[in-house]
């Protein structure tokens, strides 16, 4: 699909790069920039950055860059196509229709059919809930004491226990069943048909971090099995990168610093509508390393509850590992007399609740203190060691496996040198060979044509001016001579361009950080004057050429009379005329 320049320009103008890349992360201001951590690749220090006047982000670490359109397809992983219509959703340009099915009427991406199709299906779970049918689940809602409007925030539903209540609405609305299978709303049958995939279920809708229905789960209201019941993976769905909750918590993670992590639905709902909003919770997963590198955008301080049974110990152990290797600060809170969150927070209250928060162990001090445990033999004692040993080596910053062992020798009573040394021993038993890593080719770049890079991405509608006068030919830096080459035929192509995929090799990364640097670092470019820099790049460029041509024909000339060569003195000479020729059109 593709799109008039005048409304790609029209949302770009219209949308704040640093807002829309705040939707998604916590950047802080550093002079002319905006800095956070980068949300495609893990690093301790901010290295990604956004610059509000040139509309345009970078990270110097991983060498992702874009503007607007590229940020949110990386970012949310949609096509060109998506992110247009997503943004001009958002900013109210309107699109023309371009592409057309063989009914008439827009074809939409697998995606945003699926997200339609979760979105008709939630509103008809809400219409159940306010049924005369759906009395069922309001009391079951009254009873644990959840609000009109927390009902209202989660877009809570209901579906009766019947085997084709929202099969025969899909149906009778003309949308497609098959698309519905898809999606794991409806299941198909053993004879042909399809029925419900939730039957007698309070329903609670799954939103991405855009806002979009992209799942939904089920609490059974009568008896049977199992309690809860999630959708299956889908093509817009995958349960290990999805956090219920995160959409509504994520300005309230800003506000707090930090995030609070929970099991469950329910466990997440009881909070908020308690007033404690930083809360989300995993979908029927243990917590996964993809969870926490969507945390990351918003805070590196967490705090994770966990049950005080064998399970949540489990859960602890694993937990511990990734938020390690994540490099992120996190805490583990336990509630006391076995209460979950919803019985605790019912019990005692919000006030109660954010003191146990702000108290708080770091989840190594009571991985250490709790789950490592006392020992009373010696066999125990050197089963713990081993145990912890296991752990340290999977600690990445020094400062903090130090702090560890120092915190497993005081615990156990043993030699902090001894541990110490154990653990380098098994480091060097482990340790892989080293490569050496790959240095970036320093680029002596032509300070012209390297601007006229520049602006043409600024402005990627003048690739076809600069291909109608094959201003490329007199470009003089090999490399970018190829790389204008790329921009033009991408443009052609896709419509836009995204140097990323252009430059993608990691041979490519110097030139790569380099054009966006000078991107980041340029003086913004005045609109009203961009026909005016582009003819006055594109003139010195060639100056520039002609220049080298001269002096080319100059040697060629002073060879050829050394030599004595009449017939290529008269070429070069005629070449010469000719150059100038050229040359005064230029002027």
């Amino acid at each position: 699909m593709r799109f008039d320049d005048s409304k790609i320009e029209e949302i770009k103008s219209r949308v704040d790069i640093v807002e829309l890349a705040s939707e998604y992360l916590t950047l802080k201001k550093a002079g002319r920039n905006y800095l956070g951590l980068c949300p495609f690749h893990q690093e301790k220090t901010p290295s990604f950055t956004v610059n509000r006047e040139k509309q345009i982000f970078y990270c110097f670490g991983c060498g992702e860059g874009g503007n607007v359109i590229t940020l949110l397809m990386k970012i949310a992983n949609k096509s060109f196509p998506e992110a247009i219509k997503h943004l001009a959703e958002k900013t109210g340009v309107i699109l023309p229709v371009r592409t057309f099915g063989r009914e008439g009427h827009e074809k939409d991406s697998l995606h945003d059919e699926i997200i339609n199709l979760n979105l008709r299906a939630a509103q008809q779970f809400s219409r159940n809930l306010s049924s005369p049918a759906g009395k069922i689940a309001r009391d079951y809602l009254l009873k644990r004491a959840v609000t009109d409007e927390t009902i209202k925030q989660f877009r809570l539903g209901y579906v009766p226990d019947t085997w084709r209540s929202l099969t025969d609405y899909i149906e009778g609305s003309g949308l497609s069943l098959k698309l519905a299978e898809q999606a794991g709303l409806i299941i198909a049958g053993k004879e042909g048909g399809f029925y419900d995939r939730f039957r007698g279920r309070l329903i609670f809708p799954i939103e991405n971090v855009f806002g979009e229905i992209v799942a939904f789960g089920g609490r059974i209201l009568g008896e049977g099995d199992p309690k809860y019941l999630n959708s299956p993976e889908s093509p817009v769905y995958i349960k290990g990168k999805n956090l219920y909750g995160l959409q509504k918590a994520k300005e309230a993670i800003r506000q707090s610093g930090f995030c609070l992590i929970v099991e469950g639905y329910f466990d997440a709902i009881s909070l908020w509508n308690a007033g404690v909003r930083n809360v989300v919770a995993t979908l029927g997963t243990a917590l996964t390393r993809d969870h926490l590198e969507l945390l990351r955008r918003y805070t590196q301080d967490v705090v994770a509850l966990f049950d005080p049974d064998t399970a949540g110990r489990k859960a602890l152990d694993r937990s511990l590992e990734l938020f390690l290797g994540a490099n992120m600060r996190a805490r583990a809170l336990i509630l006391p007399e076995g209460c979950d969150p919803d019985d605790y927070v019912k019990k005692y209250g919000k006030d109660k609740i954010e003191e146990l928060i702000a108290i708080a162990p770091s989840i190594s001090d009571y991985y250490i203190d709790n789950v490592l445990g006392d020992s009373k033999t010696f066999e125990e004692s050197r089963d713990l060691v081993k145990t912890a040993m296991e752990f340290v080596n999977k600690i990445s910053d020094e400062i903090e496996k130090n702090l560890f062992i120092k915190r497993i020798a005081e615990k156990l009573g043993i030699d902090q040198a001894l541990l110490k040394r154990e653990v380098h021993r098994k480091e060097v038993h482990i340790k892989p060979k080293s490569v050496s890593p790959k240095q970036d080719v320093k680029i002596i770049m032509n300070p012209l044509e390297i601007n006229l890079i520049r602006l043409l991405l600024e402005y990627p509608q003048k690739a076809i001016q600069i291909e109608d006068e094959e201003i490329l030919d007199y470009f003089m830096e090999p490399e970018l001579k190829t790389l204008g080459k790329k921009i033009v035929q991408a443009y052609k192509l896709l419509g836009y361009i995204d140097i990323n995929v252009i430059l993608s090799a990691d041979e490519e990364k110097a030139l790569r950080n380099n054009i966006y640097e000078l991107r980041i670092n340029a003086p913004t470019t005045d609109d009203n004057m961009v026909d005016r820099n582009f003819s006055d790049n594109i003139r010195g460029i060639k100056k520039k050429w002609y220049k080298e041509q001269h002096r080319q024909l100059k040697l060629k000339l002073a060879q050829a009379q050394e030599n004595g060569n009449e017939d290529l003195l008269q070429k070069y000479v005629y070449e010469k005329q000719s150059l100038m020729a050229q040359e005064k059109e230029l002027r």
